[in-house]
């Protein structure tokens, strides 16, 4: 009984980090939430991973795992993506670039940042679709919910931790934020197969182009730390195709 509960517990554990991170990201601490999103996906990896090897796979444990993708990689990004649009639209009153009455606030909240939730809607569509999608047991359609999260952290963490005044032009620019948006929601549910960092076996040839991208990725963050993010979704993106070719 208890070997059964120990992937379910390790999902709980995602949904307590999505928790607290949807609480910071709600305050504007995008750094400290997305610590908390990281270790949530560390859980979400581990809960799939244990359930496999204890083989204890179930109904109950999958919907439970959607449940805790949606408030860890599903409204937190649409939040962390509304807390971007609010920094761009301040960014701009302190420019000069638009007047506060140009500007309708709600709470903190301006219009134009209702936009990011799109995300959180692709998230949930995408994650009602992986529940009743036969074809993704051993690989995915479209970018997995945390991998798409990490693309939309990666904005803030670039923003706080390798801030330039180009970056900064670029990220909060309301154009780019839009544009980003809608390729997210669009990736999330694009008819893109992608292969999975699930192990059968540990063997290279089996594995191959598993551990030419998680080398690759440990490459890109070393050299580039948070911008390599974007470039590691993109080579994601690639390999998958190259694979499935």
């Amino acid at each position: 009984m208890i070997k059964k509960m120990i992937p379910n517990l390790l999902t709980m554990g995602n949904l307590f980090c999505g928790c607290i991170a949807l609480w910071q990201a709600g305050y504007g601490n995008l750094d400290i939430a997305a610590v908390w999103v990281i270790l949530g996906i560390v859980f979400d990896f581990f809960d799939g991973f244990a359930a496999r090897l204890m083989k204890v796979t179930g109904e109950l444990g999958k919907q439970l795992d959607s449940l805790a993708d949606m408030v860890t990689s599903g409204v937190v990004p649409g939040i962390v993506m509304m807390q971007l649009f609010i920094k761009a639209d301040n960014k701009a009153i302190d420019e000069g670039l638009i007047t506060v009455t140009k500007c309708f606030a709600a709470g903190g909240a301006t219009t134009l940042s209702y936009i990011g939730f799109l995300i959180t809607l692709a998230s949930a569509y995408r994650l009602a679709k992986f529940n009743i999608d036969t074809r993704q047991t051993d690989s995915f359609i479209g970018v997995p919910t945390p991998a798409n999260t990490l693309l939309v952290l990666s904005l803030p963490l670039i923003l706080e931790f390798q801030h330039t005044a180009f970056l900064e032009s670029i990220i909060l620019n309301k154009w780019f934020l839009i544009g980003f948006t809608l390729l997210s929601a669009f990736l999330l549910n694009a008819n893109l197969p992608l292969f999975a960092l699930k192990f059968k076996t540990f063997r290279f040839k089996e594995n191959a182009i598993r551990y030419i991208f998680i080398i690759a990725c440990m490459v890109l963050l070393v050299l580039l730390k948070f911008i390599a993010i974007p470039a590691i979704i993109l080579l994601y993106i690639i390999l998958s195709l190259l694979n499935n070719r």
